[in-house]
């Protein structure tokens, strides 16, 4: 069963607008909430913003987890669209909350739809490629994440304490995105193939004797991965204010991290479709781990200092996006999107672990260096992880791609 070349431009432009909509929504948040507790808008204190955001993250982990055995049962179609659909309502009609237990719940179920999105994306642009170019299927496809959260910062920017805008213009954006899905994103051809096997697939079968390890691996890895990103991000420019470097050195550095990012993925994807993944992503958790140390010093060149940040986004941000790519060549068709959901999932309470550990050490005044080597120890830990994966023949860059039957079996 093949995809014309029109039909695959499409599935590769909705599922990249779908990952931009949950970088937007991270940065909505963020940028709202000091608007909402300098304005006490329902009566919102920074222990009530705090239960928000980590009730949205719950939410997000919930749905990645949830939805993502639904996708193999009833289709990737249906199940991105309906996330999409979720995720925009309970975001758009945000605002109108009444008081701080319902828009908390708003955002909760805002959540269910957000974490269900990326690992559904992802499995559908992995489906919509050959098995050769599942890392920069991955990677291509997480450059939305980044740029939504850079739109957002800028329409942030522009409607100062109009934060009810954000929220607003996100919903609108995915209500948008909807009818267009429906009209033009097609069913995976991988999925509907796999629907004919009579073998069904459950959690259960993650931990069964096949994909034990795998599972226990690529699980670890996603957790401290989604750690380092979150928080680094919460509390990058922080730690570096408390090391000493100017504020507006701390809030560009920031802003460095990011773009080294973008530039992260777009290498990972294309030397990891080339050299295997396993390799690469074991190469990208070590050099994280060295160049977070080394941030640990302080470096008084502030060439030096932004081409070290440069470098760490370039390799922490996208070494945990290289396990997907991993887990979607890995797992059969069938398995696949309970296998990413899960991943993704577990990869979301480290999201939420990361900015709360990290503020523990910002709090108790050892945020540096301790925060620095914090990191670096986590991002070692990704390494032993995948580490665990074995040293088995890496993926044949230049093998025709597998059928979903044979695909769960080549690892």
């Amino acid at each position: 069963m093949t995809t014309s070349p029109a039909r695959s431009v499409w599935t590769a432009v909705l599922c990249w607008l779908t990952v931009l909509l949950e970088g937007y929504d991270l940065v909505a948040l963020g940028a709202t909430i000091p608007t909402l507790l300098k304005t006490g808008h329902l009566g919102f204190t920074a222990a009530g913003a705090t239960a928000v955001a980590t009730v949205s993250l719950i939410g997000v982990a919930v749905g990645a987890a949830a939805l993502g055995p639904l996708t193999d049962r009833f289709g990737r179609r249906i199940m991105l669209i309906g996330s999409v659909l979720l995720f925009s309502v309970f975001t758009l009609v945000l605002p109108l909350a009444p008081n701080v237990a319902t828009f908390g719940v708003f955002r909760f179920v805002a959540g269910l739809g957000l974490g269900a999105c990326m690992p559904v994306a992802l499995t559908v642009m992995s489906e919509n490629l050959p098995a050769r170019r599942r890392a920069s299927a991955s990677t291509f496809t997480m450059t939305g994440y980044h740029v939504g959260a850079v739109l957002t910062s800028l329409l942030a920017l522009a409607a100062v304490e109009n934060w009810h805008v954000l929220f607003y213009g996100g919903g609108i954006a995915g209500l948008l995105v909807v009818p267009i899905m429906w009209w033009r994103l097609p069913e995976s051809a991988a999925y509907l193939e796999a629907k004919q096997d009579a073998e069904k697939f459950g959690f259960r079968d993650l931990l069964g004797p096949k994909f034990r390890r795998i599972s226990i691996a690529v699980w670890t890895g996603s957790f401290m991965g989604l750690l380092l990103v979150y928080g680094l991000n919460t509390w990058l420019p922080q730690l570096m204010r408390t090391a000493g470097y100017p504020l507006s050195t701390s809030i560009t550095l920031l802003l460095v991290l990011n773009i080294g990012a973008v530039i992260g993925l777009v290498l990972a994807g294309t030397i990891a479709d080339r050299f295997g993944i396993r390799p690469i992503a074991r190469i990208w958790f070590g050099a994280g781990a060295v160049l977070l140390a080394l941030l640990s010093l302080k470096i008084g060149n502030s060439f030096v200092l932004n081409g070290l940040v440069l470098l760490t986004g370039v390799f922490v941000f996208s070494a945990q996006v290289l396990i997907y790519g991993y887990v979607a060549h890995a797992f059969p068709a069938r398995a696949r999107g309970t296998a990413l959901g899960m991943t993704s999932a577990i990869g979301r309470l480290g999201s939420i672990l990361g900015p709360f550990v990290t503020g523990a050490l910002v709090t108790a005044g050892v945020a540096y260096p301790w925060g620095f080597y914090f990191f670096a120890v986590v991002a070692a830990l990704g390494l032993g992880a995948i580490l665990l994966l074995g040293s088995g023949k890496r993926e044949a860059p230049s093998a025709a791609p597998a059928s979903p039957a044979q695909e769960g079996l080549q690892h």
